[in-house]
């Protein structure tokens, strides 16, 4: 029996976007995801993300599985203006097929038709705003793509994918770190940077097309911002941030500020305690910068986290509480509260991040 999915039930009342960590793996977990693959397979997630009104704050496509980490906001007061819809359409339709939503909507509206104008946004806008659709949506597209370009046919992908909602802020920064250090964890690559399929090799090095903008612009709203409500900045606003948050990202996931470690010795100023002595990427892995986890944290990132893709909600206690208490009658009543700590190899965050789950098998 498959178990309902959790979902963010306090969106659609508070206006406050949900972030969900999407996980799904290749049938028999096979590795049949190769470069080629993998490109499509961005190029698709860049084009449902484009249309849909979601934002991908992270993500990492492996040779059988992938990871995202979506930001899936509210659909607005009133909906989406006709110049929004035809904006978005245009990311997965062809010219000719939104000039014709185009005519259509020019020709409801100069009749003054607002119940065709709204049944043409409705065709349409169910599919926004939506994690399922989201998902699904992606998931079809590339399995069409890859059944016929390899000529096969049926499933590509092992059951349902997992999801588990992420707080803003502390949660999504860990969650962003601990997807983009898959291949680091795997073994493929020493630097996250040097991986190409995945948001922080994206922003480094920029994508096949582009320059890597919107990856820069998902990192830093993960790494960097607490979301209270969905007004996002502008992506050329975010990008400009980039640098200084490139800086404290590297040092969540435990990595050096400079590609090589420098040779330097560590400034007098920050000469105290252990830091004596230390060089520049020494000095950087031993001194978490403030507001962030602290290094333990960034070793536990180096291991298979299991409440990361089956713990339903992960977050401060106080959230994972209040999502337990907003969807009470899913659990058993004999049950208090909802968070619960993590063991394992998530204990370094117990004091920090909460688990909805509590996981007693695969958690070393």
């Amino acid at each position: 029996m498959r178990k309902a999915r959790w979902l963010a039930e306090w969106a659609d009342k508070t206006g406050k976007p949900a972030i969900y960590h999407c996980v799904s793996r290749v049938v028999d977990r096979r590795f049949v995801l190769g470069d080629e693959e993998r490109e499509k397979f961005r190029t698709f997630m860049r084009m449902q993300e484009n249309f849909s009104g979601c934002r991908v704050l992270s993500y990492c496509v492996m040779s059988n599985h992938f990871h995202i980490l979506l930001e899936v906001p509210v659909m607005p007061e009133g909906g989406i203006t006709d110049r929004e819809l035809l904006k978005r359409l245009g990311a997965v339709y062809g010219e000719a097929f939104v000039a014709g939503v185009e005519a259509e909507l020019a020709g409801a509206r100069k009749d003054g038709d607002e119940a065709l104008v709204a049944e043409i946004h409705a065709r349409f806008t169910y599919r926004m705003h939506s994690l399922s659709e989201f998902m699904k949506t992606l998931l079809q597209r590339f399995t069409r793509w890859f059944n016929r370009t390899h000529e096969r046919c049926g499933t590509l992908w092992e059951q349902r994918y997992k999801s588990v909602i992420v707080e803003s802020g502390v949660a999504a920064r860990t969650m962003a770190a601990y997807i983009d250090l898959n291949p680091v964890r795997a073994g493929m690559v020493k630097d996250p940077a040097d991986y190409r399929w995945s948001s922080y090799g994206e922003a480094v090095g920029g994508g096949k097309k582009g320059n890597g903008k919107k990856a820069r612009a998902g990192l830093v709203r993960a790494a960097n911002l607490k979301l209270e409500t969905f007004n996002p900045k502008g992506e050329e606003d975010l990008v400009g941030q980039w640098r200084e948050v490139s800086r404290t990202y590297r040092r969540v996931m435990g990595m050096a500020l400079e590609r090589k470690a420098l040779n330097s010795k560590v400034q007098p100023s920050r000469k105290s305690g252990a830091a004596a002595g230390m060089n520049d990427a020494e000095y950087l892995e031993n001194t978490p910068p403030e507001g962030s986890a602290p290094l333990s944290m960034a070793k536990m990132l180096r291991c298979r986290v299991r409440y990361f893709t089956d713990g339903a909600v992960i977050g401060s206690k106080g959230f994972v509480d209040d999502a337990f208490a907003s969807a009470r009658s899913r659990v058993s009543g004999k049950r208090k509260d909802g968070a619960r700590r993590l063991r394992g190899n998530g204990k370094a965050a117990a004091d920090t991040l909460w688990s909805m789950r509590d996981l007693r098998v695969g958690v070393t």
